[in-house]
């Protein structure tokens, strides 16, 4: 087997996004995962925090996963993978000088790139799970990223939630993580061309879209000219993975099964009504313990 080294997989990242094409990035979770997507042809792959808490903990995607069990998956697709993997780093697991610790361990684990959210993880007391940290903060991450990486090859991605602030709130913020050295901006929340031109028209580097399936942003070749290089559709290969699961277990027990959707299947088994019964108690003011 002619196997790329993890330096190659990050050249070859750097080459999609100077690239002039839009590429799909398949969505991973375990080795299996990885050597399909190349296999199929994909030329990148995703490791999302949310399908890594499910995969690793069995708990939803509300930053309870470490930065030790992230690396460690991580690591598990690095040594598998032929295609080069975007971590998704979540908010770097801290402020800035946790941020440097984070690139550190992820290069390690054989990364090709990783994405930084300026989004308030964990959610704070009494405020909205899509509040945004400071501009300042989130640029300093972006700057603290590029300095603790000792492989200049390493993509450093900055990544916004558009659909929870204003446009020219966005386009500050895209600004800044540009001028603080982001190799790439990652849009959340883009409702149609128009909105993408409108976020990009100032910006020089390439764009990373997170589409979760927007019909108004399908078209791949608008999507290039737009200066759009990857795009992930959420995550159907995970919720595919849990539905055949189900099924497959339901098929070997008799008896009657209640016919579950993956959505439901994954809220059910996440404990997801539980975690919201601690978060109305300790997360919000006014709670039972007053």
């Amino acid at each position: 087997m002619n196997e790329r080294s993890h330096s190659e997989l990050r050249i070859a990242f750097r080459a999609l996004l100077q690239g002039t094409s839009c590429k799909f990035a398949a969505s991973v979770f375990n080795p299996l995962s990885v050597r399909m997507a190349a296999d199929i042809g994909f030329e990148t792959a995703i490791l999302g925090g949310s399908v890594a808490s499910l995969q690793v903990l069995g708990a939803p995607d509300i930053t309870l996963i470490t930065l030790d069990e992230f690396t460690e998956q991580a690591a598990r697709l690095g040594r598998a993978s032929q295609i080069p993997i975007i971590a998704d780093a979540d908010h770097g697991y801290g402020n800035a000088l946790n941020v440097m610790r984070t690139v550190t361990e992820l290069q390690k684990a054989g990364v090709a790139a990783l994405t930084l959210e300026d989004t308030q993880l964990p959610a704070s007391y009494n405020n909205a799970s899509t509040q945004l940290i400071s501009l300042d903060e989130a640029a300093s991450k972006i700057y603290a990223a590029r300095v603790a990486r000792s492989d200049e090859t390493l993509s450093i991605i900055a990544r916004t939630h558009v659909g929870v602030t204003t446009l020219n709130d966005s386009i500050a913020r895209t600004k800044a993580y540009q001028k603080a050295g982001a190799d790439a901006i990652c849009l959340v929340g883009v409702k149609d061309f128009d909105h993408l031109a409108q976020l990009t028209a100032h910006l020089r580097v390439p764009i990373m879209l997170i589409n979760y399936g927007n019909p108004e942003l399908a078209d791949p070749d608008r999507l290039a000219a737009a200066n759009v290089r990857i795009v992930v559709n959420g995550h159907k290969p995970y919720f595919a993975a849990v539905q055949a699961t189900y099924e497959a277990l339901c098929a070997e027990q008799p008896g009657e099964h209640p016919a579950l959707t993956a959505s439901q299947l994954i809220a059910k088994y996440s404990l997801s009504d539980s975690y919201q019964r601690l978060a109305d108690t300790y997360l919000q003011a006014g709670s039972s313990l007053n």
